[in-house]
């Protein structure tokens, strides 16, 4: 399943590489399609690339990235462990804001990417992936409170960067990260109880399955 999956996500970061689909692959160096386990419990979505990534094409290597793998060691994982990528796989000019042509244009490698890796959790890093899942949210007033949906959680989070910038977020969002294992346990409880019994009468199951009660088929948030 995982070398399956590592086929599927090569494929897509070859497509990104040359991607031309809007303007922010002028001038950069590289395209960033995003790092790490194709099989992880857990996706962050970041924004868009920065200086360091687009010299490195890899997601969160400068100082957010440090600091992002600094808040990883506070639950016991790294990286490697997790899938990472942005809403956007080019660099902005100036590490500007991503446009909405420009998040449009990346929506279907996003969305498969997020099909493949099928993930229990996914992680927003800021406003821009919050507002995918969170349209009417707010980051100072819903940050570190779970969505749960589609037999996952939305788990919207302060951008690293933003972290950094403001120290007075560094307490909440530390805090933030270190609730991610409750979450991600929330999620394979309601997916084990959501689970029809192997022994369960056929009537009971059609049952469940009429109070929602069963896995169903995951239905994905629309991303954009």
């Amino acid at each position: 399943m995982s070398e399956a999956r590592t086929k599927k996500l090569t494929l897509i970061a070859e497509e990104i590489n040359v991607c031309t689909a809007c303007r922010l692959y002028e001038g950069t160096n590289k395209a960033v399609p995003g790092y790490g386990d194709p099989s992880a419990e857990i996706l962050f979505i970041g924004e868009a690339p920065g200086f360091y990534e687009d010299q490195q094409g890899l997601p969160f290597v400068g100082k957010s990235g440090r600091y992002l793998d600094y808040l990883l060691t506070l639950i016991g994982m790294k990286r490697e462990q997790v899938f990472i990528t942005n809403v956007v796989k080019h660099r902005p000019p100036d590490n500007r804001d991503p446009q909405s042509d420009e998040i449009i244009a990346c929506n279907h490698f996003l969305k498969r990417q997020f099909e493949i890796i099928d993930p229990l959790v996914v992680a927003t890093l800021g406003r821009f992936s919050m507002a995918q899942y969170f349209p009417n949210g707010k980051i100072s007033s819903i940050h570190g409170q779970p969505k749960y949906a589609d037999d996952r959680a939305y788990y919207p989070l302060f951008h690293p960067a933003a972290a950094l910038r403001n120290p007075n977020l560094r307490i909440d969002m530390e805090d933030d990260i270190k609730r991610i294992p409750d979450v991600l346990e929330e999620v394979k409880k309601r997916r084990a109880n959501a689970k029809p019994s192997a022994d369960m009468p056929e009537d009971a199951k059609e049952n469940a399955q009429d109070n929602g009660e069963t896995d169903e088929p995951p239905q994905q948030l629309r991303l954009f």
